[in-house]
This record gives structure tokens, sequence and C-alpha cells, in this order.
């Protein structure tokens, strides 16, 4: 199955994509200030990578409530998800640019350069939990 992940920003998306059990990082969108354009482009990624399904990071609070990130987000995947025409899932993405940015930091990337990759980074970290736990789930019932 193949798999995009995307962590919506403010004022960039994170892209990842996955052809099966690995996510690798496709692409950092710019937000245009025009949602309905931004989502165009998404679309236009996931018919590129022939994906399957949509895995969108829910910015959940530390203790895993859903706060006033999390309410603008979940308004922004169900728009999303009519763009899109394909099946679109939430998972939590606590910490992601944390684990993103220690990643870049420690492969010696100066400030500026993480800041041009963390995003799609921190998707591609989200993307590959999401499959984890997807595998994990299924080696359970078999």
């Amino acid at each position: 199955m193949r798999a995009l992940g995307i962590d919506l920003g403010e004022r960039r998306i994170g892209v990842a994509v996955s052809s099966g059990s690995l996510a690798v990082p496709l692409e950092v969108v710019l937000r245009s200030g025009d949602r309905q354009r931004d989502h165009r482009r998404l679309a236009e990624l996931a018919a590129e990578s022939e994906v399957d399904v949509v895995v969108v990071g829910m910015p959940l609070s530390l203790d895993g409530s859903a706060g006033p990130a999390a309410r603008r987000a979940r308004a922004e995947v169900e728009e999303l998800g009519r763009t899109l025409g394909l099946p679109v899932e939430t998972y939590d993405e606590r910490l992601t640019t944390v684990t993103a940015e220690r990643s870049l930091r420690e492969q010696g990337l100066d400030a500026k350069e993480r800041r041009k990759v963390v995003d799609k980074v921190a998707a591609a970290v989200l993307l590959q939990g999401w499959l984890d736990q997807r595998a994990a789930t299924e080696d359970e019932t078999t």
C-alpha cells in the first residue's frame, strides 16, 4: 500500500510518501494563503505518487487531548478529504517535529538548512509511525 503523509503547518506543509513499509520525505509545500490551492497541490502529489491513502498528522496536546490546533487541523482534514477523493486518516503527530529537528541536527545541518526540510522530515516521521503501528496491528491479528 502506498501512502502520503502530511504534516499541516501554518506556513508550510510537509509531505512524505511510502511505497510499502518505509516512509521518505517528498516535498515542502509553502502555504499560498489559498487553502483550496494548497489542497490541489497535495492532490497532485497524491496522484503523482499513486497513493491509496493519505495520513495527516493530528497535533494533539502533550496530554493527548485535542486543543485548538487539533480542532483546526480536523476541519482542514475534512476539507482535504473532499478535495483528494481518497481515504484520509489522522495520526498523532506529537513530537514529530522535535524528532525531525534532532535527526537533522545530528546530521550536521545548520538552522537555515534544517528549516528548509524539517517539515517534510516530520511528515516522514509521522508516516513511518503510522506504517509501524499498522504493521504491528497486522502482526497481532495473524
